[in-house]
């Protein structure tokens, strides 16, 4: 468990969130009617901390810091229609040329990655088609790159960094 102290109005405020399979990052955190609140940079706007906000937040970061996506490439939580439902993905990534580059799935640490989340996701990815999918919840990582020409994917150990057109396999 990680315990985070920050200050707000001249009071500290503590807030107990789990420690994820992530390198460490410097959040911003503010105190919204007496909850938490953490910066989100590509919404530019506090977003109420929740444990799926917090590997959320862990992910947008993971993709500017380590793979060096453009923040501008990069939406988050934005609803989108899926088989006439309204649905919402967690985090997209385009391509310069607008088609999705990344689809990722979020959930908090305490839910078990399972065939429903995967099963999700690909709902997700019949509307999106990108060309790679991750599903997470924080402490494990899953990767994929779609081959649409042969209706298969393979599984990958990483995502690939901004401009290389693998992953690393």
């Amino acid at each position: 468990m990680l315990i985070m102290q920050f200050l707000s109005q001249k009071k500290y405020y503590f807030c107990a969130m789990q420690k994820l399979n992530f390198p460490s990052y410097t959040f911003r955190f503010k105190n919204s009617e007496n909850k938490v609140a953490i910066f989100d940079e590509i919404r530019k706007k506090f977003i109420i901390l929740t444990p799926e906000e917090w590997v959320r937040q862990h992910v947008v970061l993971f993709l500017l810091e380590e793979k060096k996506y453009p923040k501008s490439m990069i939406n988050v939580e934005k609803v989108l229609k899926v088989n006439g439902l309204r649905k919402r993905y967690d985090v997209v990534v385009f391509n310069p040329d607008g088609s999705i580059f990344v689809l990722i799935e979020c959930k908090a640490p305490e839910i078990k990655i399972a065939q429903a989340t995967f099963d999700q996701i690909a709902r997700y990815n019949m509307t999106m088609k990108a060309d790679y999918l991750m599903v997470t919840n924080g402490l494990n990582h899953y990767f994929c790159q779609m081959d649409y020409e042969n209706e298969k994917y393979e599984f990958l150990r990483d995502l690939p960094d901004f401009g290389q057109s693998k992953a690393v396999l």
